[in-house]
Parts: C-alpha cells; structure tokens; sequence
C-alpha cells in the first residue's frame, strides 16, 4: 500500500475537475464541510482525514469512470476540495 504523500502525488484527475476543485477552496471551511463529507466524527490524525479522503475519492472516481447513475460531480468536487485543501494542511504540519 502507498503512503498518503504517494497516493496523493498520483492521483491524475480531469483538468475540470480539479479546477473546480481549487476554484472552490476559497470557500472551503474545514469546520462545516469536512465533517460532512466523512458523515461522521472526524479523526485527530490528519492522516487519517487523508486515508478516508482517499478512499471516498477512489469511489467517486469509480462512479465517475463507469459512468455510474449515482455519480455526482458536485460530489466529487467537493471531496477534492477537501482532499487539496487537508494534503496541503497536512505537507505544512508535517514539513
């Protein structure tokens, strides 16, 4: 399995969506959004906020690339939002 460090360098995503993403990290409040987005308590490591970012990320890329009915766009920017916004927390904690 890779590190969180790893997987995130990896990941390749459509150019629109991750423009929208970055777009959207000015209105991004960690307190609001990112307990919602991992429907529940959220963890006091930020690794692992990142492994669960991953993971819903990986299953909404998923969705995305079978074209699944479930899929939703806003979904899936929203969790990358989150996703840049917690790696680039986590690189600046951890240096």
């Amino acid at each position: 399995m890779l590190d969180i460090k790893t997987q995130i360098a990896q990941l390749k995503r459509p150019k629109l969506l991750v423009k929208a993403a970055l777009m959207g990290q000015k209105d991004y409040r960690r307190k609001v959004h990112l307990g919602r987005i991992l429907q529940g308590s959220v963890p006091p490591k930020a690794s692992a906020i990142l492994l669960q970012l991953c993971d819903i990320e990986n299953q909404q890329n998923g969705q995305r690339k079978t074209r699944d009915a479930a899929y939703s766009v806003a979904r899936h920017v929203e969790v990358l939002i989150a996703l840049i916004f917690e790696s680039q927390r986590f690189a600046t904690s951890n240096g």
